[in-house]
Protein backbone atom coordinates (compact mmCIF):
# COMPACT_ATOMS: atom_id res chain seq x y z
CA UNK A 1 0.00 0.00 0.00
CA UNK A 2 2.75 2.12 0.85
CA UNK A 3 4.62 1.60 -2.59
CA UNK A 4 1.12 2.11 -4.25
CA UNK A 5 0.61 5.53 -2.34
CA UNK A 6 4.04 6.80 -3.44
CA UNK A 7 3.63 6.13 -7.25
CA UNK A 8 0.73 8.05 -7.06
CA UNK A 9 2.86 11.33 -5.16
CA UNK A 10 5.06 10.66 -7.90
CA UNK A 11 2.51 11.41 -10.14
CA UNK A 12 0.89 14.46 -8.60
CA UNK A 13 4.62 15.90 -8.45
CA UNK A 14 5.07 16.24 -12.24
CA UNK A 15 3.90 19.32 -13.18
CA UNK A 16 3.61 21.04 -17.13
CA UNK A 17 6.41 22.91 -18.18
CA UNK A 18 5.43 26.70 -17.49
CA UNK A 19 2.09 25.65 -15.66
CA UNK A 20 3.66 25.97 -11.81
CA UNK A 21 0.99 25.59 -8.81
CA UNK A 22 0.38 28.01 -6.13
CA UNK A 23 1.62 27.05 -2.42
CA UNK A 24 -1.97 26.58 -1.57
CA UNK A 25 -3.03 24.05 -4.80
CA UNK A 26 0.18 22.11 -3.73
CA UNK A 27 -0.85 22.37 -0.45
CA UNK A 28 -4.65 20.58 -1.55
CA UNK A 29 -2.52 17.92 -4.01
CA UNK A 30 0.26 17.08 -0.94
CA UNK A 31 -2.99 16.73 1.11
CA UNK A 32 -5.28 14.73 -1.21
CA UNK A 33 -2.05 12.50 -1.59
CA UNK A 34 -1.13 12.11 1.59
CA UNK A 35 -4.38 11.13 3.30
CA UNK A 36 -5.48 8.38 0.59
CA UNK A 37 -8.05 10.20 -1.90
CA UNK A 38 -6.03 8.33 -4.23
CA UNK A 39 -5.38 5.55 -3.10
CA UNK A 40 -8.40 3.92 -5.64
CA UNK A 41 -7.03 6.23 -8.53
CA UNK A 42 -5.04 4.27 -11.08
CA UNK A 43 -1.54 5.49 -11.50
CA UNK A 44 -1.88 6.17 -15.13
CA UNK A 45 -5.67 8.28 -14.67
CA UNK A 46 -3.41 10.78 -11.67
CA UNK A 47 -2.72 13.52 -13.73
CA UNK A 48 -6.52 13.61 -15.01
CA UNK A 49 -7.39 13.37 -11.28
CA UNK A 50 -5.38 16.22 -10.66
CA UNK A 51 -6.49 18.28 -13.09
CA UNK A 52 -10.02 17.90 -12.19
CA UNK A 53 -9.44 18.80 -8.73
CA UNK A 54 -7.79 21.61 -9.77
CA UNK A 55 -10.24 23.02 -11.71
CA UNK A 56 -12.92 22.21 -8.75
CA UNK A 57 -10.66 24.18 -6.12
CA UNK A 58 -10.52 26.70 -8.46
CA UNK A 59 -14.29 26.70 -9.35
CA UNK A 60 -15.92 25.88 -6.74
CA UNK A 61 -13.96 26.46 -3.66
CA UNK A 62 -12.00 29.91 -4.69
CA UNK A 63 -12.26 31.48 -0.98
CA UNK A 64 -10.46 28.49 0.42
CA UNK A 65 -7.44 28.70 -1.77
CA UNK A 66 -7.61 32.13 -0.76
CA UNK A 67 -7.95 31.57 2.48
CA UNK A 68 -4.76 29.19 2.41
CA UNK A 69 -3.00 32.34 0.39
CA UNK A 70 -4.01 34.82 2.73
CA UNK A 71 -3.54 33.06 5.88
CA UNK A 72 -0.35 30.66 6.94
CA UNK A 73 -1.10 27.69 4.18
CA UNK A 74 -0.78 25.23 7.31
CA UNK A 75 -3.83 22.86 7.43
CA UNK A 76 -5.61 22.79 11.00
CA UNK A 77 -8.65 23.33 12.33
CA UNK A 78 -11.18 24.62 9.73
CA UNK A 79 -9.36 25.21 6.97
CA UNK A 80 -8.79 21.39 6.84
CA UNK A 81 -12.25 20.70 7.41
CA UNK A 82 -13.11 22.95 4.25
CA UNK A 83 -10.43 21.08 2.58
CA UNK A 84 -11.43 17.77 3.67
CA UNK A 85 -15.39 18.84 2.41
CA UNK A 86 -13.84 19.98 -1.01
CA UNK A 87 -11.52 16.69 -1.64
CA UNK A 88 -14.62 14.34 -0.50
CA UNK A 89 -17.19 16.58 -2.80
CA UNK A 90 -15.08 15.85 -6.05
CA UNK A 91 -14.06 12.60 -5.15
CA UNK A 92 -17.63 11.00 -4.76
CA UNK A 93 -17.94 12.89 -8.48
CA UNK A 94 -14.97 11.53 -10.40
CA UNK A 95 -15.28 8.93 -12.53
Amino acid sequence: ALLNRGARLTELMKQPQYAPLTNAEIVCVIYAGTKGYLDKVPARDVGRWEAGMLKHLRTKHAALLQMLTRDDPKIAGDAEKQIRAALDEFARDFA
